[in-house]
């Protein structure tokens, strides 16, 4: 079955809120379940938002800085930080991670636009957090770590309950960012050996939990996306099949949706056949990256062998076949403002192609 709905994974680099919003509605008028701000502004480039707040406490100090993914070349160079002498990790005062006020912003926003009917009706509202391992994990040296992630998952999580004591709960929808956890499962990050999934899972399941049981709750499987590059190149869908079902399975609420990455051109069916062994079942929708950043490199028929793979491997799977979704590999925040509108449209004609429209052009729109 072709692709019935659309999700967007964060980022949008467009000037603010409003623009992502009805750029994004004025572009794809079906299809959209939850629309995200764009994370425009200091939130553009992911977690920097919030290392910057961590260079500024009393209790770090800076040993100099680096970049993290060496596959990645435009990648900043971020601090590294560990405690201050003197300093324990019981004596850290975070600062106001701001997440519950930005949203409360794009909120009022949204709520103006879908009153007028620029936003449909049944729309939800959706943030986008980081998992609380990824802002410590990016920046602290690996010694202060252990001592330093729990006070900040505890006010990462205050934070959360903020945003949604003042949002209400039937028009929006979280969104936890799984990015730092794969580097770890794949070993991308030179430490010489994986993390074993039984020790990244508990994290993930204290994320999901910690969002009432009336917000839908997704998660965004990230490979990074640094330069439109990977920090490491999935050989298949195994990884992040493995950990959903790890996550879905200890969780002690439903998991809403997953967003698998799928790298462009990959079309072949060894990729995506691991999604036979995908446990979750219709209550959690799926969606899968098929809308290439630069469909001008894809290989004709690309989409249409994907959409094929993707349907023959779901019917495999123990909740048998079920509609799924697009999106791109990760937000929009990398591409030129100017390639955004294009983007948005790519989702909209592979929603509405037919097969046979999807085999004869290149990558998912003809070509320019």
């Amino acid at each position: 079955m072709p692709p019935t709905s659309v999700h967007f994974n964060g980022s949008v680099n467009l000037p603010d809120a409003e623009a992502v919003m009805r750029e994004i509605t004025s572009r794809i008028p079906a299809g959209v379940r939850r629309l995200s701000d764009g994370e425009t502004g200091e939130r553009a480039y992911w977690i920097l938002f919030q290392v910057q707040k961590f260079q500024r406490m009393r209790e770090f100090e800076m040993l100099g800085a680096e970049q993290p993914f060496e596959a990645a070349s435009d990648a900043p160079a971020y601090p590294r930080l560990r405690l201050a002498e003197g300093a324990s990790a019981e004596d850290v005062e975070w600062p106001n991670l701001s997440y519950a006020e930005e949203y409360g912003r794009s909120f009022e926003i949204f709520d103006r636009l879908q009153s007028d009917g620029t936003i449909p009706a049944g729309t939800r509202f959706q943030m986008q957090y980081p998992t609380p391992l990824a802002s410590v994990a990016a920046a602290f040296v690996p010694e202060d770590l252990p001592a330093v992630i729990g006070s900040y998952e505890a006010a990462l999580f205050a934070d959360l309950d903020g945003a949604l004591a003042r949002l209400p709960h039937d028009r929006c929808a979280v969104q936890w960012d799984v990015a730092i956890e794969f580097g770890l499962l794949e070993d991308a990050f030179g430490l010489g050996q994986p993390t074993p999934l039984d020790e990244i899972v508990p994290g993930l399941v204290r994320c999901v939990d910690r969002v009432p049981a009336d917000v839908p709750v997704g998660l965004h499987l990230c490979y990074g996306d640094y330069g439109h590059q990977h920090f490491k190149e999935p050989a298949s869908l195994r990884m992040q099949v493995d950990l959903l079902n790890a996550l879905a399975g200890a969780a002690q609420r439903t998991v809403s949706w997953a967003s698998f990455t799928v790298p462009q051109g990959r079309g072949d069916a060894d990729y995506l056949a691991p999604l036979r062994d995908l446990t979750t079942g219709a209550e959690t929708e799926l969606y899968f990256s098929l809308v290439p950043y630069h469909p001008e490199d894809q290989p004709a028929g690309t989409t249409a062998e994907q959409v094929t793979h993707v349907d023959a491997a779901l019917a495999q799977s123990s909740a048998g076949g079920r509609p799924w979704g697009i999106c791109t590999e990760c937000g929009m925040g990398r591409a030129a403002p100017d390639e955004v509108p294009m983007l948005l449209d790519l989702h909209r004609e592979i929603l509405g192609a037919s097969p046979a429209d999807l085999t004869d052009r290149r990558g998912t729109a003809a070509s320019a």
